[in-house]
């Protein structure tokens, strides 16, 4: 089980189009041996969680920058309980004021990352969150 590749889907969630992030940390996921489903822009909250589902997804990435955050955070983290997938683990990133952090970690966070977090902060973070689901 440790040497199972990480699952990790990447959206985007609402009407928000830039993806640059997104992208960004997905590549590096990528680069660090893990698999990455990207969703692409203009991805509802349930579209999300299907995919994470489907694809037996270990953790779910969200990049926004609309200001949308507490509503994306909430809806995937409510539909991923309603579906029995708690197991599977939601953080982000974005411009996402500090202030808001501690709800959106309060809601099910399990961690966000700001403009400027080096990707492999990301990346550490991710396996040990993973590793310690899988106990």
């Amino acid at each position: 089980m440790a040497d199972q590749k990480i699952r990790v889907v990447v959206a985007k969630p609402g009407l928000d189009g830039h993806d640059r992030g997104a992208k960004v940390i997905a590549r590096a996921f990528r680069d660090s041996g893990m698999e990455v489903i990207y969703t692409g822009l203009r991805q509802t909250p349930e579209q999300i969680v299907e995919t994470a589902i489907q694809e037996d997804a270990d953790a779910i990435g969200l990049s926004v920058l609309s200001g949308a955050h507490e509503h994306y955070f909430r809806a995937i983290v409510d539909l991923l309980k309603q579906k029995n997938a708690s197991d599977i683990v939601v953080f982000g990133g974005g411009v996402i004021p500090e202030s808001d952090i501690p709800a959106l970690l309060e809601i099910g966070a399990g961690a966000i990352f700001g403009p400027g977090t080096p990707t492999t902060e990301c990346i550490e973070w991710l396996k040990k969150a993973v590793s310690q689901k899988r106990v």
